[in-house]
């Protein structure tokens, strides 16, 4: 079955960085676009970026646009979430997802999503 392992999360100043790891297994993973969502406490789970199966068009919420950058490398079934100039409003469990054959963008529900994972949690103090 498919498994979507994240790590890299933890505790972290205001301004500092981060890169989130999510290591896919039970699929082929390039055909999947895969996508990064997080849920802050008390509040629902939304969309931060995602990347298409070849990587060639990669899409980002307007809060994370130009701090966060989503990469893949089908070669080693990963996917990459480098996330810079950190800002408490950024403290959440963050999901790494996957969907076969249609695109993750802003609009997708995480009713669409084929596999989630277990989430790793990034926490930015001020």
């Amino acid at each position: 079955q498919v498994q979507l392992v994240e790590s890299g999360g933890g505790l972290v100043q205001a301004g500092g960085s981060l890169r989130l790891s999510c290591a896919a297994s039970g699929l082929t993973f390039s055909s999947y676009a895969m996508g990064w969502f997080r849920q802050a406490p008390g509040k629902e789970r939304e969309f931060v970026a995602a990347i298409s199966w070849s990587g060639s068009s990669t899409y980002y919420a307007d809060s994370v646009k130009g701090r966060f950058t989503i990469s893949r490398d089908n070669a080693k079934n990963m996917v990459y979430l480098q996330m810079n100039s950190l800002k408490p409003e950024d403290t959440a469990v963050y999901y790494c997802a996957a969907r076969r054959f249609d695109p993750i963008t802003v609009a997708t529900t995480t009713r669409a999503l084929d596999a989630w994972g277990q989430g790793t949690l990034v926490t930015v103090s001020s």
